[in-house]
């Protein structure tokens, strides 16, 4: 096992792992940018340097800054969490050649996975079912061509990176040439990458996820599905587990198909299958995130299995204690995510400093954040400053717990969503499971 371990993140998810290490017994490492200088995660770690000034590509982005401070303080291992460096196969590289363990995947499946084309070719070879759609379009001609055969409404998808960016719905030919060239720029910006493909737009649809773990001696082991449907602009608001739309034989199915991608290219780690699934009950093969997820915290609480625990302990070559059939999952959990925007300006983000903090409890209630009272939130990073997690017997209690939990939270100083995952976990489409990822857009 690796005695010390830097966390190469920021916020909540830099804290959730530095107490995981504790809890392990091994030493933690932060960085921190200067604007970060008083952030929570700077003093939980037992050691911390500063990388840089506010801007991310000077500083949670800057690869060089952090291996130094890997190398200077003796750290044996990087842990990226989510966002930032944890899909970035140049930095994984860079970590295996100065003799580092980067806590994920090699840079070569981060590669392999992050070019969505390449994955959804991958996919298909294995027998996992994918949406129907096209290779790399490379000219706006071969745009239209391909898009008479795919249909129309389509997709027109950037091949890296994510979070929505790149991505451009098409409901006509007439509409191809803009969306090819606006999908083609935004991606060369903000992943230096420009190519994209084509698929079908299935709609409306369901966001369902399957968490797999897989250690580095064959075991494969999936973890029960989430559902991520309730999302705006390809952002995800609200997760729970398990996803009332997925029937046990459904589910057999889907980590059937996870498990069979995860064998096909022989992947280690921690890894999400997404998938979409239509309302005729089939579901398609999206993309796979080849790092720790930002809602694993539902699996967490319906598994009893700590997922950043045996993501070090597979990272560190030990085998998985348990099997496929050891794994059930036991009530119901849901997460909403807590941003510090305005939901009713335009989801104008919001920063300043904490004047009040109440955090509810209760049990099974748990609040992963990074907050203090008096902190001061900086301009410069993503809006997401908490996540409310609960867990009930069933789904009903798990909703009314959520509410309840909800109710009780209390961050002052800057506007925040609590009031909108309140509207959102009492709708009555949300009640009855039967929510699409269209819901926010209809609901205006």
């Amino acid at each position: 096992m690796f005695s010390k371990i830097l966390i190469a993140n920021r916020g909540e998810i830099a804290v959730r792992i530095i107490r995981a290490c504790k809890e392990m017994g091994i030493t933690t490492v932060a960085v921190f940018s200067e604007a970060d200088r008083d952030a929570l995660h700077v003093s939980l770690a037992d050691e911390s340097y500063c990388i840089g000034p506010a801007q991310v590509g000077q500083s949670y982005l800057n690869m060089e800054a952090i291996l130094s401070a890997a190398v200077v303080s003796g750290a044996e291992a990087i842990h990226p969490g989510y966002g930032l460096l944890s899909e970035n196969a140049r930095f994984a590289t860079l970590c295996q050649q100065c003799n580092i363990t980067f806590i994920g995947p090699t840079g070569e499946m981060i590669e392999k996975m992050g070019d969505k084309d390449e994955a959804r070719r991958t996919m298909k070879q294995a027998g996992v079912p994918v949406v129907p759609g096209s290779d790399i379009v490379e000219t706006v001609d071969e745009a239209l061509r391909l898009g008479a055969q795919i249909g129309y409404p389509l997709l027109v998808k950037a091949r890296s990176g994510g979070g929505g960016r790149g991505i451009r719905r098409v409901d006509s030919e007439a509409e191809i040439e803009r969306a090819f060239l606006a999908a083609t720029a935004e991606a060369q910006s903000a992943f230096g990458d420009g190519a994209v493909y084509m698929e079908k737009f299935l709609f409306p649809v369901k966001h369902i996820e399957v968490q797999l773990l897989c250690d580095a001696h064959g075991q494969v082991v999936c973890l029960g599905e989430r559902e991520c449907s309730m999302q705006r602009k390809n952002q995800k608001l609200l997760e729970e587990s398990p996803s009332v739309a997925v029937s046990p034989k459904m589910r057999e199915e889907m980590m059937a198909a996870s498990a069979k991608a995860a064998k096909a290219i022989g992947y280690q780690g921690l890894g999400t299958i997404e998938f979409l699934l239509s309302q005729d009950g089939h579901f398609y093969f999206m993309e796979m995130n080849t790092r720790l997820q930002v809602e694993h915290p539902v699996t967490e609480m319906v598994t009893g299995i700590d997922l950043v625990k045996w993501q070090i302990r597979v990272a560190a070559g030990l085998e998985l204690d348990f099997t496929q059939k050891d794994v059930t999952l036991n009530g119901h959990a849901i997460e909403c995510r807590i941003n510090a925007e305005d939901p009713y300006h335009d989801f104008r983000p919001s920063c300043g400093q904490i004047t009040m903090l109440h955090i509810p409890g209760g049990p099974w209630v748990r609040f992963d954040t990074a907050l203090y009272q008096g902190y001061t939130i900086p301009p410069f990073y993503d809006s997401m400053v908490g996540k409310l997690i609960v867990h009930a017997p069933t789904r009903e209690e798990a909703i009314r717990k959520m509410q309840a939990a909800l109710c009780e939270v209390v961050v002052e100083g800057i506007e925040n969503n609590r009031e909108l995952q309140l509207d959102l976990i009492s709708d009555e489409r949300f009640g009855d499971g039967s929510y699409t990822t269209d819901f926010l857009a209809e609901r205006g």
